[in-house]
C-alpha cells in the first residue's frame, strides 16, 4: 500500500522500448496494453541495467498512468 491507502499491483512484463531519462515502455503480461515505467530508486542507486527484452516486475499506479520498475528477472 502507498501513503493514501491505495493498493499498488505488481505485474510482470517485458521491456519493449528504452526512452530517455530512464523511462521504459513495458508490455504487461496478461494484457495487450503498454505503459510507461521508470526505474525505482534502489535500481538507480545500485546501477542495475535494464535493456530491451528484459523481463521486469512493475508496480502500477492505481490511476493507470505510469508504473515503477522494481525488479529485473
Amino acid at each position: 500500500m502507498n501513503k493514501k491507502g491505495e493498493k499498488e499491483l505488481e505485474v510482470p512484463g517485458v521491456v519493449t522500448d528504452a526512452l530517455p531519462n530512464t523511462l521504459f515502455r513495458v508490455k504487461l503480461n496478461g494484457a495487450e496494453d503498454e505503459i510507461l515505467a521508470y526505474l525505482s530508486g534502489k535500481m538507480r542507486m545500485y546501477r542495475i541495467r535494464v535493456l530491451v527484452g528484459d523481463k521486469v516486475t512493475v508496480k502500477t499506479d492505481p490511476y493507470g498512468g505510469k508504473g515503477r520498475i522494481t525488479k529485473r528477472m
